[in-house]
């Protein structure tokens, strides 16, 4: 009876194929060497240097502990302290926007305070980072601008930030005011732009829009008045400003 003889399993693939996975093995082993090797520089560094970075991270705690210290025990205080004496003169400078009689000497002592208690400038002084301190340079500015002072006024408005819808913009209409007054009307222009263009709502944009058109008008700077017009009623056509606004589009484009 024949007997046939097993045959070997051979190593299917060609040469190259052999030599390329021997390649592929050799040059992984070589990126896990190369891994290991930065590891360990890597960690010598971290030895060599874990004075210096536990001294970098404890001062990094101690700086938030700090901010949070400084948020809890000193601007918390502040903020309440200013908001207290705010209140003071904020009473007068009320009194003093619905009078028709003592209006000056109520905004003189809303600016100055009186009684043992701050003004607005005061507090805007000593409160300075504070929200109250921020609301009393917008106060100290329109009590300024109402007693025809109008370089003060400016000086505390432009110190005034705020993100409020109308705040912000009537802000700085009122700088544009103030610089209408001093009849600087390139600045006041300008500044109802600014004004204009700060915040979009129903109220202070056709406003500002407007007084811009008017001073454009003014500066023989017709098709700047135009473009401010025709936004009025294009954007804003239920608003008091639009009522007439085709005549002033005529206006201005019949001066060009």
């Amino acid at each position: 009876m024949a007997t046939y003889k097993k045959r070997g399993n051979k190593v299917k693939g060609n040469n190259n194929e052999v030599k390329s996975a021997v390649e592929q093995n050799s040059t992984t082993a070589e990126v896990f060497n190369t891994l290991d090797e930065t590891a360990s520089r890597s960690e010598a560094w971290v030895i060599k240097n874990q004075q210096n970075i536990f001294i970098v991270l404890g001062l990094i705690v101690i700086g938030i502990l700090g901010y949070l210290g400084y948020l809890k025990f000193v601007n918390e205080p502040n903020e309440k302290m200013a908001a207290d004496e705010l209140a003071f003169p904020k009473q007068y400078f009320d009194k003093a926007i619905i009078s028709t009689v003592s209006a000056d000497s109520l905004f003189v002592m809303s600016l100055e305070g009186g009684e043992g208690k701050y003004g607005f400038v005061d507090i805007a002084d000593e409160f300075s980072g504070t929200k109250s301190g921020n609301l009393a340079n917008y106060y100290a500015g329109i009590s300024y601008l109402k007693l025809k002072q109008y370089e003060e006024g400016i000086d505390y408005l432009e110190k005034f930030n705020s993100e409020d819808e109308l705040l912000g913009p009537v802000a700085k209409g009122a700088i544009g005011d103030a610089f209408a007054d001093l009849n600087q009307l390139e600045d006041a222009l300008n500044y109802y732009e600014q004004a204009a263009n700060l915040r979009t709502n129903d109220f202070s944009t056709p406003l500002f829009l407007f007084k811009a058109g008017n001073m454009a008008l003014e500066l023989d700077k017709a098709s700047k008045a135009v473009s401010h017009f025709e936004r009025i009623k294009k954007d804003f056509p239920n608003s008091e400003e639009a009522k007439n606004i085709d005549i002033y589009i005529s206006k201005a484009t019949y001066s060009k």
